[in-house]
């Protein structure tokens, strides 16, 4: 009888022993190990087309081989690729062919003529573009402040691009502050100051017109001014710390 109950008592034991050490070893695999990260800036998985006439997919990497389609201003394309260094210049930009989707075409487009940034779309006002960036793009600023004079008053808009593109800038307040289509990015590359004439202005436009600002073939300033009778603004893109600031100042007479 004795036997018997060391018997049972040893089984008992064993079975709570056993348990113990899957509980610890279940627990053990369960455990999350924390380490210090440092946060990197991953490739975004979806770009935008900035090409005022749209963007060529083409399908192999270069500027000569065959046209799949014509992406619109403003196509959502998937980022299948990224050259990740720059291979050209067109007009001026820095870039390289990167392989995307479109339509469910894979090819190859110019990386210039898009932008992680989605467009401002049509009759899109600042602040509420500035407000829809800033979801995926925290360091997006936004402001604006009225002055001058009862006579004169003016309307002040200044928006910060988390960017150091200049082109970026240039298609994003092209777009925002209606600089007119006709003109093109400047090319960095050019005298020191320049002033380009919108030759299809309207006949009520009494002034508009891209001064570009230059140092030694780099972009210090670019200004688009337009005037018409009592109503006037500037569109001001210049590079700060923080990223590319776009000014738009409008002005009443």
């Amino acid at each position: 009888m004795k036997t018997v109950a060391f018997s049972i008592l040893t089984l008992v034991g064993f079975t709570f022993l056993f348990s113990c050490k899957n509980d610890a070893k279940n627990n053990e695999g369960n455990q999350t190990v924390v380490t210090d990260s440092i946060p990197t800036e991953t490739a975004p998985d979806a770009m935008y087309v900035t090409a005022v006439s749209g963007l060529t997919l083409r399908e192999f990497p270069n500027l000569q081989s065959a046209k799949l389609a014509v992406m619109p201003l403003g196509t959502k394309v998937k980022l299948v690729n990224s050259e990740g260094k720059t291979t050209m210049n067109v007009g001026g930009i820095d870039g390289a062919m990167d392989e995307i989707e479109y339509n469910n075409k894979k090819g190859f487009a110019f990386n210039g003529f898009m932008s992680k940034f989605s467009p401002p779309g049509e009759d899109a006002s600042a602040k509420n573009y500035s407000e829809e960036l800033k979801k995926d793009f925290p360091k997006m600023n936004y402001s604006e402040a009225t002055g001058g004079t009862a006579s004169k008053p003016t309307k002040t808009e200044t928006l910060i691009l988390p960017t150091d593109k200049w082109h970026e800038a240039f298609f994003t307040a092209q777009q925002l502050f209606n600089i007119p289509k006709e003109f093109a990015f400047p090319n960095p590359k050019g005298s020191n100051s320049e002033t380009q004439q919108n030759g299809n202005k309207k006949k009520t436009d009494l002034v508009s017109e891209l001064q570009i600002l230059r140092n030694e073939n780099e972009l210090q300033k670019i200004v688009y001014n337009y005037k018409t009778t009592g109503f006037g603004y500037n569109v001001t893109i210049t590079k700060e710390a923080n990223g590319m600031k776009l000014e738009k100042v409008e002005v009443a007479d």
